[in-house]
């Protein structure tokens, strides 16, 4: 006779990006077993198949998860750890106004946002005419940055940025990935100007975040000192 299922509990949240409410469930024993074994192996293909069967496996509703951006990803990946492994990150930070004072804060991930910076925008201005408008990282660079931790150099710089341009226009002229190979983007890339290229890591620099202000005080001096912490890898203390 066949052992009884365990009743998972459901959960509800808002995808950041867009507004869309899905439903997920807590990840179970063997999926957490899958992805730890990835990450071990440090193989990328490995640990982005895991993540995404992770993913797949707790988001219960309809969502495209390769066309995500990676905040949505980081902030949804957060929620499914933060009810799988529970809600409360026990963090130490050093207090500012004497450098050297250690204090104890409770993280509820329940109140970790992304924050969406005033001015940003996805439309790069190169010349009167000629412009870019970018598109955020997604599947892959989430999984590459966010979970493996790996960083990039150079070469991965240049490749990331052109695979995250949505298109390329010139006057009437538009230039995207139905008429344009990857590597044609990469070498638009390394044709452009140091200041070009600099607007176009403003995109990155400015894009939305996790994130979560907080503000602790110095039980010697009573001074109060304030920590914006950013990024995924940051929130599991």
């Amino acid at each position: 006779m066949a052992l009884p299922q365990v009743a998972l509990p459901t959960y509800e949240l808002t995808i950041p990006s867009n507004g869309k409410k899905v439903k997920f469930r807590p990840f179970v024993v063997k999926e957490e077993k899958l992805l730890l074994i990835a990450l071990e192996s440090q193989d990328e293909k490995n640990i982005e198949d895991a993540v995404r069967q992770l993913l797949k496996g707790c988001i219960l509703s309809r969502v495209k998860i390769e066309d995500l951006p990676i905040f949505d990803l980081e902030f949804i990946f957060l929620q499914i750890r933060a009810v799988s492994v529970g809600e409360i990150v026990e963090m130490n930070v050093t207090c500012k106004d004497d450098g050297e004072t250690q204090v104890k804060y409770n993280l509820n991930l329940a109140d970790v946002k992304v924050n969406f910076p005033e001015g940003h925008t996805n439309k790069i201005e190169l010349s009167d005419k000629m412009g870019i408008v970018m598109r955020y990282p997604s599947l892959k660079e989430f999984v590459k940055s966010s979970i493996a931790g790996i960083q990039p150099d150079a070469t991965d710089v240049l490749s990331v940025v052109a695979s995250c341009i949505d298109q390329i226009y010139d006057g009437d002229d538009v230039y995207d990935s139905s008429t344009t190979t990857k590597k044609e983007f990469v070498q638009f890339v390394e044709n452009l100007t140091n200041s070009q290229f600099e607007e176009l890591q403003k995109f990155f620099e400015t894009a939305p975040t996790l994130s979560h202000t907080f503000s602790v005080t110095n039980p010697n001096t009573g001074e109060e000192s304030e920590f914006v912490i950013e990024g995924l890898a940051s929130f599991f203390g």
